[in-house]
């Protein structure tokens, strides 16, 4: 058995038990998870919405890491690396701002509405997606490397502004509960939900990534194949 045989294999059980069990957290996200006492049943889409967001920001953070390898020069696929973790992030993004706003028609009594931390995660979906147009618009080359690099900086920036938009701004957004001084003010059984649905978000996004990555290394052989 060849060797992208066995790669391929491996990365399909990978996923197959990522999706497990992210499917194993929604499931007891839903029927065995208390509801909230003042939100109700339509809390519960926090066992998505709140794991999404934290994936699309730990994106930033892997797209920063490979845009700063790029630029020192240690590793030569590492640009592909990082286009591969802006395009996770962008999914995840727009996860985040679809069950934001499910989530805020019952709350707030509107679909979206322009708050400190909605509006500067939609920039973060904009910066994602403009990163991949500049990508795919410029010729391969170190040029292109070089300045995606420095827009995958730029994005990581933008994080810790979104996280830190409900304590330096008015928001509707409630503050911290989950990192906070004190601890957590989530139920026990929620936290741990949550932190189940958390994790298999982040190994789906990791199964992503190496797939993503993957694909385009094949890719650039073949373009280097083309006379």
């Amino acid at each position: 058995m060849s060797d992208t045989v066995q790669h391929d294999r491996r990365h399909t059980l990978f996923g197959i038990l990522c999706f497990l069990l992210l499917a194993v957290g929604w499931l007891w996200a839903l029927r065995f998870t208390p509801s909230d006492e003042h939100q109700g049943e339509v809390y519960r889409i926090i066992y998505v919405h709140v794991p999404s967001a934290f994936t699309a920001f730990s994106s930033a953070g892997i797209l920063c890491l490979f845009s700063l390898w790029t630029l020192l020069g240690r590793n030569s696929t590492a640009g592909l690396w990082a286009k591969a973790a802006a395009e996770v992030g962008l999914i995840f993004t727009l996860i985040t701002l679809a069950t934001g706003s499910i989530w805020g028609r019952p709350t707030w009594g509107v679909w979206w509405t322009w708050d400190a931390r909605l509006t500067t995660t939609f920039v973060l979906a904009l910066l994602y997606a403009g990163y991949l147009i500049f990508y795919s618009s410029m010729a391969p080359g170190s040029q292109r490397d070089r300045v995606a690099a420095a827009l995958g900086i730029i994005i990581a920036i933008n994080v810790p502004i979104i996280y830190k938009s409900v304590t330096w701004w008015r928001t509707l957004h409630q503050p911290p509960s989950i990192v906070r001084e004190g601890g957590s003010t989530m139920a026990p059984e929620m936290l741990a939900t949550l932190l189940l649905c958390l994790v298999s978000s982040l190994c789906v996004a990791a199964w992503m990534l190496v797939l993503r990555a993957y694909n385009l290394k094949l890719q650039q052989k073949l373009e280097q194949l083309v006379p």
